[in-house]
């Protein structure tokens, strides 16, 4: 069912929303590399709810517990198994969406391949399944660090939400300045004016979407490959399977297709011994491969499908109704989006690293 994720650092996702619990497999983890259940929860607890009040309300702790994989604090080379359980599930809040398809959610589409589906709060296309990415990315984080590239930085941001923008640089912009708001964006003078929108928004039952963008700072040169497994094309399908995700662009992106090639071209020059160039409209990747400058990209992410007023739909047995959205849902996913865009981008490079050194050394 495709829940499996990358080549040599590969991850196996599994649970539903509303079940047991959720949890990841880790499988192609190098030994040796510190690891304990307070490197994992760090992570966890940027992308939990309730954490704020522009977020679901739905009261979780996702206290990570590791099953496998480590001893005596380190890495043992074998699969990883790291579970969280579901403590605040409440199943009864999505007891009428068992007979009613929810507009612009997977439930149609689901029930039409599968012939079946767990209709309690979305089941595996509740993007509470990012816990186990999220959980999977804080290792590979850890990998990186030990292993191929110790100044890596991976910093995401809201960009936008709805028309309101942020002025963000992404050469300069730090993780503290991003967390010291609760909607992460990396301009301040964008939070009052984001916040009392998501809120209108929550107060209309409504929702609302925006954009994250993400910067990869010190990444190494030659990760990725030509052709198929191009770097930008599995950071876009990394960001491609998040949900809520309608859109990626990388450096310049479509605005490039606005410029002559003279205009977009990145030229080449010598500093300190190394390779740069003076623009990076490339976003920090030519011919699939990072080329050392500043990788950046942006995520598009939609309205939240589910919203608080009457929407039309059908039945399960295929009559047309209506459905008002129920349960506990974030107004905005961007918020708690950020930790996990910049997840999927440390498990992608962290594969292309290990795949860099099994074919080159």
């Amino acid at each position: 069912m495709g829940s499996i994720f990358g080549n040599l650092f590969r991850i196996s996702t599994w649970g539903e929303s509303h079940g047991g619990g959720v949890g990841v497999v880790v499988d192609g983890c190098p030994p040796l590399i510190p690891l304990t259940e307070k490197d994992i929860q760090t992570d966890l607890d940027r992308r939990r709810p309730g954490q704020s009040e522009i977020t679901t309300p739905r009261n979780e702790a996702d206290q990570a517990e590791i099953l496998s994989g480590t001893f005596e604090g380190q890495t043992l080379g074998s699969p990883i198994a790291i579970l969280v359980r579901n403590k605040d599930a409440r199943p009864e809040a999505y007891s009428e969406m068992a007979e009613k398809f929810r507009p612009s959610h997977a439930d149609y589409t689901y029930q039409a391949k599968y012939g079946t589906r767990n209709w309690q709060g979305g089941g595996r296309s509740s993007a509470r399944e990012t816990i186990g990415r999220v959980a999977a990315a804080a290792i590979a984080k850890k990998v990186l660090a030990a292993k191929f590239a110790p100044d890596l930085e991976i910093i995401a941001y809201v960009k936008s939400i709805k028309n309101i923008e942020a002025n963000v640089d992404p050469e300069t912009v730090s993780f503290e300045t991003v967390e010291s708001n609760i909607v992460r964006t990396g301009d301040p003078d964008a939070v009052e004016p984001m916040v009392e929108l998501v809120k209108q928004m929550r107060g209309e039952g409504n929702s609302v979407g925006g954009v994250v963008e993400c910067v990869i700072r010190n990444c190494p040169v030659g990760l990725g490959m030509p052709v198929f497994d191009r770097l930008e094309a599995d950071l876009a399908k990394a960001m491609l399977s998040l949900p809520a995700t309608k859109g990626f662009e990388i450096g310049s992106g479509f605005g490039g297709t606005l410029l002559t090639g003279r205009e977009h071209n990145d030229p080449f020059r010598m500093e300190d011994g190394k390779v740069r160039t003076t623009s990076n409209r490339s976003g920090g990747v030519q011919g699939g491969i990072s080329n050392g400058e500043n990788i950046v990209f942006r995520v598009a992410f939609k309205p939240t499908a589910t919203i608080m007023t009457s929407q039309e739909t059908v039945t399960t047995d295929l009559k047309d109704t209506e459905l008002k959205g129920r349960g506990r849902h974030d107004p905005c996913v961007l918020p708690r989006a950020v930790p996990i865009v910049e997840a999927m981008a440390s498990l992608v490079l962290c594969d292309h690293s290990l795949r860099q050194k099994a074919q080159n050394g």
